[in-house]
């Protein structure tokens, strides 16, 4: 792994970085005529280093490219490389560059010109999901000297030439690319780190490092990929695109941003709010400070703000540098959210609000984020962001010192298996559901949940009341259908607790009865649509603390997804599962001896464990009178219930980040919720877990954190959230069962897998 640096750094250590690799490849010395080629023709290497674009000895004249005397494009005008104009060379992709100048201008074109742009137009900008840039150039060895280089532009398909574009690479110029300084520093956060990964193990064996088993990386592809969750892990075109400001998208003042003000503010059973909001277009009052990349007025503020990106990948790199080893990446959507306010026209989307078409989306994303990184780290397979298919691949990543990523689905219409059919999406079938579940498996899923908020066909949802009640009744056009006789014995996250909307519940007999309602094109007339529910809505909530639960649970078919899934030897994820499927799903994995993930925190009191299963567990974020602040008794007390079922003792983390449930706040100051006196402020620098990264004060743009008084803001202040439990009185010792819990995720992997195998040559179908 190369160093890290802060920015600015980077650009000078590119360049040193450039001009050694150019002097081994015996280019440095060739002076202005450029004669000597460098020996491979890799289009990687180029990666954030300052190079001088020449002309080769094959195009004629040799000269070098530079800005015009207007500086509105570019031309081969320069016979020396001193008067080149010298650009940073920003990956976009494999083999696809940037090509930035010193003056913060782009290589760009229009058609046949060469331009420079300033501000470029992207997909972002131009809520065109087909937008393809005007600045990006596909690297190529020359179709007429392979050991020169040619440019591709990626827009048009033209080639860099002499006079311009030329139409083929017949008329391309062939290009040296020639170290030089004098480069800008290409805008990009920053690490704050100094020191790399050490590829480390346990004495025992175990892989090193934690879980972060509940992840939204790439939440803001679900919603319509339009503003509703707003930021991107990644942009081709840099940090500028991937997390500008979001009052293109929330609106002025984030008054267009309705779902993020009913969930930020503790009013997401205001149903009424959520309504006003849809048909005015804006909240009743300021709701956030919208600026991006750079100055990050208010967010990321994962504690406090949930529609905002906090998993940007540097971000993330800074999180795999304090010990992030395995992550579980779920693809997130919720349709009647998107279509509520993308519908309503409230805020903009991209393409369908359809939770598989989100689901499609994530699923690519990933892989072009693996190599949207690897193009940063010079080439295929050279970044740390490793997606794995299998426990023995997350091990060997591991153990490479890389962090290993599963793909997983989370979402209410899993396989578009609807529990009430349109005529898009007719009734799901077994053959159904085995068709979808091998299409998903082979392009790298391995983890899923069943259901997440709504009912579908494979089972009732979570049960989570407030908004979600109205969301499930738009969603299947069923009124609700809880009731009160519950069972206690079941310990599930969500199906717990009073109805907010008793007006809207109508319990019957036949899951799978026809609606009675139509509400086909409630996105389309939401007020209208939802005006006759208002006095079912408006209607009091029922006193005291009754407890209520979903009426049904599995279905056949979700009883079929469930063997299903083991048979392949997946990873089921059974928290969203309401308690009458949660009970029925654990027969089922249990007379199977098949072990599942409960990364919500669910352990079914500690009997997940015992048939190799994991949960997840988190630190309290304040000191106590009598304990330390983050391996309090409920740490402690969740490690104790693994050894005493007989699982394997350790606990990761499932902040469930991106995905609308906040994050550890801070210990101090105006926002810390703490009931006694905090000590130990967090300093800088300090040393990682492993004693082999430094970490300093980070940033956001120009916006200094403040771990102390904010809190986790984005996921890179993972590596301040374990300094302060260590600076609070926790020895290494104690956080053992942390750093090796990316060890017992694969654990319970290889056993399903183990299992899975077993069942098949069983004979099981």
């Amino acid at each position: 792994m190369r160093p890290r640096c802060f920015p600015g750094e980077c650009v000078l250590k590119s360049v040193f970085f450039s001009v050694t690799v150019f002097a081994i490849l015996g280019t440095a010395g060739c002076g202005d005529d450029g004669e000597s080629p460098p020996e491979s023709p890799s289009v990687y290497r180029f990666a954030n280093g300052c190079f001088s674009v020449q002309q080769a000895p094959q195009s004629g004249s040799v000269r070098f490219l530079a800005r015009t005397a207007s500086g509105g494009g570019y031309a081969f005008s320069a016979a020396q490389q001193a008067s080149a104009t010298p650009f940073f060379l920003k990956p976009s992709a494999l083999g696809t560059y940037l090509l930035y100048d010193e003056a913060g201008g782009y290589l760009a074109s229009g058609g046949t010109d060469l331009m420079r742009e300033t501000v470029l137009q992207s997909d972002v900008t131009t809520l065109d999901d087909s937008f393809v840039s005007e600045a990006e150039w596909e690297l190529q060895p020359a179709s007429r000297d392979p050991q020169f280089y040619q440019l591709r532009h990626r827009r048009t398909g033209g080639f860099l030439a002499e006079g311009g574009l030329a139409e083929s690479a017949s008329g391309a110029a062939v290009l040296n690319l020639v170290a030089q300084p004098g480069c800008a520093a290409f805008p990009e956060e920053g690490v704050f780190a100094e020191g790399h990964v050490e590829p480390r193990q346990f004495p025992d064996g175990s892989v090193f490092g934690f879980v972060d088993a509940h992840e939204h990386i790439l939440a803001n592809f679900g919603f319509g990929g339009g503003g509703i969750f707003h930021g991107a892990p990644f942009h081709r075109l840099g940090v500028q695109h991937a997390l500008p400001d979001c009052s293109r998208s929330h609106g002025e003042e984030g008054r267009a941003d309705l779902f993020g003000y009913a969930f930020d503010n503790g009013a997401d059973a205001n149903a009424q709010l959520l309504i006003q909001g849809v048909s005015t277009g804006r909240t009743p009052e300021f709701n956030h400070a919208t600026a991006g990349y750079p100055d990050f007025t208010e967010w990321p503020n994962a504690p406090f703000r949930s529609t905002h990106q906090v998993v940007y990948y540097k971000w993330l790199e800074r999180a795999y540098l304090g010990g992030l080893r395995l992550v579980v990446q779920h693809a997130v959507s919720n349709e009647v959210i998107c279509n509520f306010l993308g519908g309503g026209h409230v805020e903009p989307t991209r393409y369908s609000c359809n939770d598989m078409v989100a689901v499609d989306r994530e699923v690519t994303e990933a892989y072009s984020m693996q190599d949207y990184i690897d193009a940063q780290e010079g080439g295929p397979g050279k970044g740390w962001f490793r997606i794995v298919t299998t426990p023995a691949q997350a091990r060997d990543v591991i153990r490479d010192g890389k962090m290993a990523v599963v793909l997983g689905i989370e979402t209410s219409n899993l396989f578009d298996c609807f529990l009430t059919p349109t005529a898009d999406h007719p009734r799901c079938t077994e053959g159904d559901v085995v068709a979808r579940l091998n299409s998903y498996y082979d392009r790298g899923v391995r983890a899923i949940f069943p259901v997440h908020k709504f009912d579908n066909g494979f089972s009732a949802g979570d049960g989570h009341k407030a908004f979600i009640e109205i969301g499930n009744v738009l969603q299947t056009e069923h009124l609700n259908n809880f009731t009160d006789q519950c069972d206690p014995s079941v310990p599930t996250v969500f199906d717990r607790g009073a109805m907010q909307f008793p007006g809207l519940n109508l319990p019957r007999d036949d899951y799978f009865a026809p609606p009675p309602n139509d509400f086909t094109d409630w996105f389309l007339h939401p007020i209208e649509t939802l005006a006759p529910l208002l006095p079912r809505i408006l209607e009091p909530p029922i006193p005291g603390v009754s407890d209520h639960c979903q009426r049904a649970g599995l279905t056949a078919l979700g009883e079929f997804l469930i063997r299903q899934l083991m048979l392949k030897g997946m990873i089921i994820e059974l928290d969203h599962l309401p308690r009458k499927s949660y009970k029925r799903a654990f027969e089922l994995i249990q007379a199977n001896d098949y072990p599942a993930a409960g990364t919500h925190g669910n352990d079914n009191f500690g009997t997940l464990y015992a048939l190799g299963g994991v949960s997840t567990g988190g630190f309290s974020t304040c000191r106590s009178q009598d304990s330390d602040a983050t391996v309090d008794d409920g740490y402690q007390q969740k490690i104790q219930r693994i050894r005493d079922n007989g699982g394997f003792p350790v606990l990761g983390f499932g902040f469930d980040l991106n995905g609308f449930a906040g994050a550890p706040g801070p210990r101090f100051g105006p926002k810390s919720h703490c009931g006694v006196p905090q000590t130990d402020r967090l300093t800088y620098p300090f040393k990682s877990y492993a004693g082999d990264v430094t970490f300093y004060e980070p940033k956001v743009g120009n916006r200094t954190l403040d771990f102390n008084t904010e809190g986790l803001v984005h996921i890179g202040l993972l590596p301040e959230l374990i300094e302060d439990v260590r600076r609070d009185g926790v020895g290494d010792a104690d956080l053992e069962p942390l750093f090796k819990s990316a060890e017992g995720y694969i654990r319970m992997w290889e056993k399903a897998e183990r299992r899975g195998a077993a069942l098949r040559n069983s004979g099981e179908r």
